[in-house]
């Protein structure tokens, strides 16, 4: 089969509910995402037992800060074996320097994207935020900032990949969070497609939580996502 796109994010508070969640999935159909909830309520632990269990590992905590401890937590990322790990664009193009700059060196190092405009984030919201740009304009010029210090690709919205495939290329890696099925409750986002449409719009990986986790099969619902593309 295929290398499956999915991610499923995994965004629980106990060491059980974790164990139990790995036990309902499979490494076969899924890399697994560990995000901030996960990562505070068990630290690397979290990585080790999805590791353990077989499966590859996005640490997804935004780093964000200034250019050597940025760096020094990718590195204690890469040290913990992940597959890949993120930090926020809008750090500027010394931080993201700093953070390619701290895998020189690793064997296998993780894959390094960074985060554009969150895909909660509407165009009200990012213009309360102060950005004067267009929302689409912002994860354009963030994801070429990202592109031009050598790192793997960004996360971004589905409804962006097409445009960032034309302006970056194919082999930028595009990793699209807001996924869900067409029947599905968008939750707390607002830029949300369905996979289908997100893979035809040039991404290569795809993040979902809560429509695969919260379903009474996850790997059922996992296989019939799979199916669909």
């Amino acid at each position: 089969m295929k290398q499956s796109p999915f991610i499923v994010a995994l965004d629980m508070a106990t060491e059980a509910e974790l164990k139990r969640m790995l036990d309902r999935l499979s490494p076969t159909l899924c890399r697994v995402k560990v995000g901030k909830e996960l990562f505070t309520n068990l630290g690397p632990k979290a990585i080790q037992l999805c590791h353990k269990a077989g499966y590859e590992v996005f640490l997804d905590l935004k780093f964000h800060d200034i250019p050597n401890t940025c760096a020094q937590a990718i590195k204690a990322a890469a040290r913990q074996g992940v597959w890949m790990v993120n930090v926020h664009a809008s750090g500027g193009p010394v931080m993201l320097a700093a953070a390619k700059e701290a895998l020189v060196g690793f064997d296998a190092p993780p894959k390094l994207i960074a985060v554009t405009v969150l895909t909660s984030m509407s165009q009200s919201q990012l213009q309360e935020a102060g950005c004067e740009r267009s929302l689409a304009d912002q994860v354009s010029f963030l994801a070429q900032l990202t592109q031009r210090a050598g790192l793997d690709g960004v996360v971004c919205s589905a409804e962006e990949a097409s445009r960032l495939r034309t302006e970056c290329g194919s082999e930028f890696c595009l990793v699209t969070p807001g996924i869900r099925l067409a029947s599905a409750d968008v939750h707390d986002q607002t830029r949300v497609v369905t996979p289908v449409d997100a893979m035809a719009a040039g991404a290569h990986y795809l993040v979902i939580g809560r429509p695969v986790t919260m379903a009474a099969d996850p790997r059922e619902m996992l296989t019939k996502l799979i199916e669909s593309l």
